[in-house]
């Protein structure tokens, strides 16, 4: 990866891990619709690694905004200091392997103000694949000192949404039948906002789970109509997905907005229009 990447490989992890200023590592395991996976971080987990639930620590209560709302700043900063997070330190996470859960916790700590927060590509998996150690002991945590100042990425409500898939290029993360509206498993209605691209995150990844090189990347959203002077959006179901495919654009050196409420927002309100079939409109 480049230098600047904000993922990273379980052999350069390895490497940094060994060196004088360790990354703090954030495990990030997570299942839609599941209990939380805090036991099998218990059962095996990188060393030193600190774990983070999804559903209570990186999103508010379920309502209005969605199923995953943002979390409220202030006790989305409380929960990075007790995991070690601080200001001035690299911060990488890891989940079980998908990315998404990762993706979100990057996204939120990127949204706050944190510069130095990368993604381990493949997570878990990748790691012990790579022959990474794990281990079931809990390291103490020296608390960190971030203070959260969200608004340095780009964040959308449902109008801006609205607005940027008739301005811009508005991708829809979720898997492709859900888009057209053919099957709709957790939200009211099934389709998607009027004007909006279908996008499906697991296309940002290869068979292995890893991360397409970022040429790859950036030839996929060309195909997709995402261009260096249309500013692109990005939504999923409730928040999660849309975050591992604004993360694949940044590999690609695209800035991308996130509509955080994404469709469990959009479809709560009859009055939103509801597109379906295969094309934008």
């Amino acid at each position: 990866m480049t230098e600047n990447s904000p993922i990273l490989s379980a052999s350069e992890l390895m490497g940094e891990l060994a060196g004088s200023r360790p990354p703090v590592l954030l495990d990030v395991r997570w299942q839609l619709g599941g209990p939380d996976l805090r036991s099998e971080y218990e059962a095996g987990h990188l060393p030193g690694a600190v774990y983070v639930d999804l559903d209570r620590e990186l999103a508010g209560p379920p309502g209005a905004g969605g199923r995953h709302p943002l979390p409220e700043p202030d006790g989305f900063g409380a929960v990075m200091r007790r995991a070690g997070v601080s200001a001035d330190a690299p911060v990488v996470v890891y989940d079980g392997g998908l990315g998404w859960a990762a993706a979100r916790a990057w996204w939120l700590l990127r949204w706050t103000g944190h510069t130095r927060v990368r993604v381990l590509d493949g997570g878990l998996a990748a790691w012990t694949a790579a022959g990474g150690a794990v281990t079931d002991e809990s390291a103490p945590v020296t608390e960190g000192d971030f203070k959260p100042n969200p608004g340095a990425l780009g964040l959308l409500d449902a109008d801006a949404a609205a607005a940027l898939a008739r301005s811009g290029i508005l991708l829809d993360a979720r898997a492709g039948e859900r888009y057209r509206g053919e099957v709709e498993p957790i939200d009211r209605v099934g389709g998607h906002i009027p004007g909006a691209v279908s996008a499906p995150t697991v296309e940002n990844v290869g068979p292995d789970g890893l991360f397409l090189a970022a040429d790859a990347l950036r030839a996929r959203f060309a195909g997709l109509g995402v261009s260096g002077d249309v500013p692109v959006g990005v939504y999923c179901g409730s928040g999660v997905s849309g975050a591992h495919e604004v993360l694949a654009l940044e590999v690609a050196g695209i800035p991308a907005a996130l509509y955080a409420g994404s469709w469990s927002q959009w479809s709560l309100d009859p009055d939103r229009p509801v597109a379906t079939g295969a094309t934008p409109q």
